[in-house]
């Protein structure tokens, strides 16, 4: 969702302005390369994001099986399931 956000604001910086005051006129030029550049830089971002929340929803699941295999093991204190 952020990167939705975000993809406007890489077009605005593609484009550059030039301000000529002896002619008074202002140019604007749009910068292919560097919004290609900047919209790869955020889906590698995302990309890397999207991955780091992925590995810590699968550290978290590895520490509740740990957490259930403890109870219906006895427990850390010798407590024993009646199941």
């Amino acid at each position: 969702m952020r990167l939705l956000i975000a993809l406007p604001l890489l077009a605005l910086a593609a484009c550059q302005v030039t301000k000529d005051d002896a002619n008074d006129s202002v140019s604007v030029e749009y910068n292919q390369d560097v919004a290609e550049n900047g919209f790869a830089a955020a889906t590698n971002e995302a990309g890397n994001i999207a991955q780091d929340i992925a590995n810590d929803v699968e550290q978290s699941a590895d520490k509740v099986g740990n957490k259930v295999d403890d109870i219906q093991a006895g427990g850390p204190n010798g407590e024993t399931n009646s199941n």
